[in-house]
């Protein structure tokens, strides 16, 4: 590592040099794996979903799961996952891949997918979520990649674009915005050179296509009071079974878990604008908070009280493994 500047690029990607350089202050090196886990949680599950306000358009998850698995959801936003621990094993639609340390998980938005561990230790990862207009910005200026960009492959073993993703997560930790933007837009912009392609574009709709838009919209619209499935069949002028067929083909999921799914990114919402967990579960169709916190957690990766704490500025680790918020 030198001490040249905010950033190497050269060797971010792949040229002569060194990997990249930080000047920063003490403890700033992005070298390194983002600070370990609070002590006594080591040997269990913790996690921390958060944002850091120089970095607008990007989510941060950094954590160790063993016994939690996230069940099949989708993100309006990009994935950029980096194993540093464990095997994390990923269902996506193409099939199930298996990311061992080094490896990086790259999911495009709205592509469904569920993660659990691969291994009997579990997992541990520092995970980015750039939204879409992000990664668009970072496209533009580095590639002549044209439309929407998407990554072309799930899994890729790259051991500096792991380093790079650790270099954020660190340096927005210490607080060195100056690093963490440009450590995020270094590894993006590799990714997007090396696994990048314009998003495909989508076939002609059908007309199953079709009616499981219509029913997507209805659901949306209905978020809070949804009709059985056998009540938005006959609304939309198809068979129950025949409206499952097409939405599962259309948004890679059946319409109930859709509709968990889309609760749980307008309780995200609610939350970020300071909503008590209690109100963002009647608000999004939630019988009650308990119910709101088990969906939450499986799909957001900590509880709501735990994620409102963090948008509001108060750092937590979160333990999993039935011992609450810290």
């Amino acid at each position: 590592m030198t001490g040249h500047g905010a950033a190497d690029t050269r060797g971010a990607e792949g040229g002569p040099g060194p990997p990249f350089a930080v000047a920063a202050g003490a403890g700033a090196g992005t070298g390194g794996p983002p600070a370990a886990a609070p002590a006594g949680r080591k040997g269990g599950e913790w996690a921390r979903h958060w944002q850091y306000a120089e970095l607008p358009g990007l989510d941060l998850l950094r954590a160790r799961y063993v016994r939690h698995s996230f069940p099949r959801h989708s993100h309006d936003g990009y994935v950029l996952g980096a194993v540093t621990g464990g095997v994390e094993r990923v269902g996506l639609p193409g099939g199930i891949t298996d990311a061992g340390h080094g490896g990086i998980i790259m999911i495009n938005p709205e592509v469904p997918h569920t993660a659990q561990a691969g291994a009997p230790e579990g997992w541990s990862y520092s995970t980015l979520y750039p939204s879409e207009q992000l990664v668009a910005g970072i496209a533009a200026e580095t590639t002549g990649l044209t439309g929407t960009a998407a990554f072309t492959e799930p899994l890729v073993d790259d051991t500096l674009a792991v380093h790079l993703v650790n270099g954020v997560h660190r340096a927005a930790e210490e607080g060195n915005a100056l690093a963490a933007d440009s450590l995020l837009r270094i590894v993006v912009a590799r990714l997007l050179r090396r696994h990048g392609g314009p998003l495909p574009t989508r076939m002609p709709a059908t007309a199953g296509a079709r009616t499981a838009e219509r029913a997507r919209a209805l659901l949306e619209a209905r978020l809070t009071a949804p009709p059985t499935l056998e009540h938005l069949a006959r609304e939309l002028g198809t068979s129950p079974f025949a409206l499952l067929r097409a939405f599962k083909n259309a948004y890679g999921m059946p319409p109930h878990a859709w509709l968990t799914n889309a609760r749980i990114r307008r309780a995200r919402r609610l939350l970020e604008a300071g909503t008590a967990p209690a109100d963002a579960a009647v608000a999004v169709g939630f019988t009650d908070q308990p119910h709101l916190n088990r969906h939450f957690t499986r799909i957001v990766g900590v509880p709501p009280g735990a994620y409102r704490r963090e948008r509001a500025g108060g750092a937590r680790t979160y333990k999993t493994a039935g011992e609450g918020a810290s």
